[in-house]
């Protein structure tokens, strides 16, 4: 196939908006393609159409040229913009119009019907793939019940006539001769329709044609310019209908890095060797850096310079995606972000909980039951846009990204907006061989959308430095932060004993007596919650009331969001930049490795693998503006768990053979300062084992099975139901209400309609993980999960009483 064509260089001399309306008195004027919803009066077909029809092109000026292996049929951009012209104008018959003004629903699909007019299109290369776009913006073509394949695939053409009749002759006409002026107007490739053609009949044959192309499958590059095809219809459909428009400016480019680099230079520094070979990499970066030394802002620079240069190759307005592995990171790197750019509606966060992000930033919780709904409806409004994919920089788990792979009329879409964009990977977890192998998959198929990457850690070790480099075609460059010698932030000290131990107890509460901030960190919930009773109350008669802290993840989303701006307020960087610092205690899991930014005087871990511990290090003296501070590294007890029959876990979360192996180096350097460079040493040595062995080629499993899996588009328009389903249960877990919650959850949801009132009720969700889902019981009337669980809002969730369950919170966060 021939390249990708580019949106046009220049406006046509005339636009849709320019002409005349065709008149509009005639009985054109009185379609609608909307009904009146949300405070908004109905929507006529001509204006919804027109308005598909400039968003269309809106979505290719800031997509710009997508690259394939294969390219892309000429005129790409031509088929998305025809195929939302005309992707509604099935609605004309009456039995529609009639359901948009409450009349009973009619049953048939208009998107079949808006076929009709695809013989508008000259060309017929390119009206084959207009009719693909218009077909499949809604429900797939094939492999369902609910599929068109199914519905109409083998009804006869009189089937046909009596399911779509009556249909008014002068109404099809009048339309048709609209569409032609609209699209030639755009300067779009069209001919005139011809009045009095047979409308149904030629909507019964472009969707057999579609059918003979798709459903016994296709070449799987001209399957990925087929699922490209219905995201950009989908993504143009969604803007228009939500009347919203994508930005087409993306601050994160060379006026703000030039700002950036005067801003570090004001405060009496220059930029680090690390950020200045960051900034000058054209390409894929890779860096190492240690905490503190920099990174985000080397990932901003080198974002500034790709950003400018795939603009400049007419690559659109290049996204930019910030991806972090947990959500309160996420939500403080946004902050951050929108804080340095200076254009907050420039940046948007992708998460399952963002909106909740939104109403923190909006409301306080003294607020009143009428500015908490105010602030509810405003931050389902922002979280709307970025599903909407109006902001160019996007901040956002690797898991978001993901389920682009999902395409389909949902999903699709997502993919479109990942083309040509650039990613930065903060904190790419190596230990999770699952979601590593698949994240990688998706790195492989968004570079062959013109995709960039920078991967950034603190420790990342050439194992998994040589399979991104394996996974992306293009070059990677490798830099690091070597050349800088800090102070030692850390001194190792390992014990015999593990963290649960009375003698590890012991020595917590020495350091308690000492007035020093402590942290604890448990390797699963139950272990967190056993240590927390015994430490909390020696904590508090130390150091008062507020000098004890739990956190896990199975808190309620108001308990945990409480939590957290309480351990941020207490032991955050910034105090220890003033000189304000406070003692006490905060017992936690991992949830707190890489997602807050706080300091503590000492550290005491459960041993896990080196990965792990090593952002367990970070959380004290994390700005080394103290001597080394004590990490100290209890001895692991191993279990079996029941989903690795004859494999053994630390604390039933790491797996042994790492573990052992960070044990080993741990107690080799005990009582040694950390040289933080060294670390990355002690990584390749564990990954050189025959577990490391063993890891690359799980890794590589999960890679290839995740690709042929979900990245395979053979059969391009199928239903991917059962796929969401895999999907969700690898990621996405499940949250519920506790039974003693019900009426102040059903009362929550009443403050307001709609999403508004769902994100109020949801700060008495917990979360859970999936394989708890059939446990628990759905209420089909409040639409959540709901469980007999033992909770306060001090420990979180213990146990879940419900009948048939031995639930106990043993997961690692």
């Amino acid at each position: 196939m021939a390249p990708p064509t580019p949106p046009p260089s220049k406006q046509p001399t005339r636009t849709p908006a320019d002409q005349p309306a065709p008149a509009d008195a005639c009985v054109l004027h009185a379609v609608l393609a909307k009904s009146a919803q949300y405070g908004r009066r109905p929507e006529r077909l001509t204006a919804h159409l027109r308005s598909a029809l400039e968003a269309a092109d809106l979505v290719a000026r800031r997509t710009g040229r997508i690259a394939t292996a294969a390219g892309i049929l000429p005129g790409f951009w031509d088929a998305v913009r025809l195929a939302d012209l005309l992707h509604d104008t099935g609605k004309i018959p009456p039995g529609f119009q009639q359901m948009l003004t409450g009349g009973p629903v009619w049953g048939e699909r208009h998107e079949v019907l808006s076929l009709a007019f695809t013989p508008l299109i000259a060309d017929a290369k390119l009206r084959a793939w207009v009719a693909a776009g218009i077909a499949t913006h809604h429900r797939p073509l094939t492999n369902s019940p609910r599929s068109l394949a199914a519905l109409y695939g083998t009804a006869p053409l009189a089937e046909w006539r009596a399911r779509f009749a009556p249909l008014d002759q002068a109404m099809a006409d009048e339309l048709a001769a609209w569409l032609y002026q609209a699209a030639d107007g755009a300067g779009l490739p069209v001919k005139p329709l011809l009045s009095g053609s047979d409308w149904i009949a030629q909507a019964h044959t472009e969707l057999g044609a579609l059918l003979d192309r798709f459903e016994y499958g296709t070449d799987k590059d001209e399957g990925l310019i087929a699922v490209l095809l219905q995201g950009a219809v989908t993504m143009a459909d969604h803007l228009s209908s939500a009347h919203a428009r994508p930005h087409l400016l993306q601050p994160m480019g060379p006026a703000f890095a030039a700002r950036l680099e005067n801003t570090i230079k004001t405060k009496g520094h220059n930029l680090r060797p690390h950020q200045q070979r960051a900034a000058a990499i054209d390409g894929h970066l890779l860096l190492r850096s240690r905490t503190g030394s920099g990174k985000t802002e080397a990932s901003w620079l080198w974002a500034c310079r790709q950003t400018n240069t795939m603009q400049t190759a007419g690559q659109g307005v290049p996204r930019v995606f910030y991806t972090l592995p947990y959500l309160a990171s996420i939500n403080a790197n946004a902050d951050r972000t929108a804080w340095e750019l200076g254009a907050p509606e420039l940046v948007g966060v992708a998460h399952g909980r963002a909106a909740a992000y939104h109403l923190a930033n909006a409301a306080c919780p003294e607020d009143g039951d009428e500015k908490r709904v105010n602030a509810a409806r405003k931050a389902v409004a922002r979280q709307a846009a970025t599903r909407l994919f109006t902001e160019t920089v996007r901040i956002t788990t690797p898991y978001q990204l993901l389920r682009a792979a999902l395409v389909g009329p949902a999903h699709a879409s997502l993919l479109v907006d990942a083309a040509n964009s650039v990613f930065i990977m903060d904190e790419l977890h190596a230990y999770d061989t699952k979601r590593l192998g698949y994240i990688l998959a998706m790195m492989g198929l968004l570079e062959r959308l013109g995709g960039r990457f920078a991967i950034l850690s603190a420790t990342l070790p050439d194992a998994l430095a040589d399979l991104i480099t394996d996974t992306l075609a293009q070059t990677v460059t490798r830099t690091d932060d070597a050349d800088s010698h800090p102070p030692a932030r850390h001194r190792i000290r390992t014990r015999p004993h593990h963290l649960t131990d009375p003698a590890a107890v012991t020595e917590i509460t020495e350091h308690l007596h000492r007035g020093e901030s402590v942290l604890v960190i448990a390797n699963n919930i139950r272990q967190a919650q056993q240590l927390y009773d015994q430490l909390a109350p020696k904590a508090r008669a130390l150091q008062g009331p507020e000098a004890a802290t739990m956190l896990h993840s199975r808190y309620k989303r108001r308990d945990r969001a409480r939590l957290e701006q309480h351990i941020t307020a207490r032991y955050g960087v910034d105090r220890t930049r003033i000189g304000r610092r406070l003692p006490g205690l905060v017992v936690s899991t991992q949830v707190l490795e890489v997602s807050m930014d706080v300091d503590f005087d000492v550290l005491f871990t459960a041993a896990a693998d080196l990965e792990a511990l090593a952002q367990r290090f970070g959380r004290a003296n994390r700005i080394a503006a103290r001597p080394p501070a004590d990490v100290i590294v209890q001895a692991a007890r191993y279990s079996l768990r029941e989903d690795a029959p004859g494999q053994w876990f630390a604390d039933g979360i790491y797996p042994q053979a790492p573990t052992q192996a960070a044990w080993r180096i741990l107690t080799a350097h005990d009582g040694q300062p950390v040289d933080e460079n060294e670390i990355t040493d002690w990584l390749n040595t564990i990954y050189t084992t025959p577990w490391g062995t063993t890891w690359r080629e799980e890794v590589l499993h999960h890679r290839d099975q995740f690709a042929a899996t979900f990245l395979d588009f053979t059969y391009p328009y199928d239903d991917r139901t059962d796929l969401a389903q895999r999907f969700d249960e690898l990621f996405d877990g499940t949250e519920a209400i506790l039974i003693d919650d019900r009426t102040a959850y059903a009362a929550a949801l009443d403050q307001a309609d709609g999403r508004p009132g769902r994100l109020l009720a949801d700060d008495y969700l917990i979360s859970l993980p999936a394989s708890t889902a059939p446990r628990a019981h759905y209420d089909k009337d409040l639409k959540v999960h709901v469980i007999d669980g033992q909770y306060t809002s001090e420990h979180g969730l213990k146990a879940v009483r419900d009948p048939g369950t031995n639930y106990r919170p043993t997961e690692t966060a």
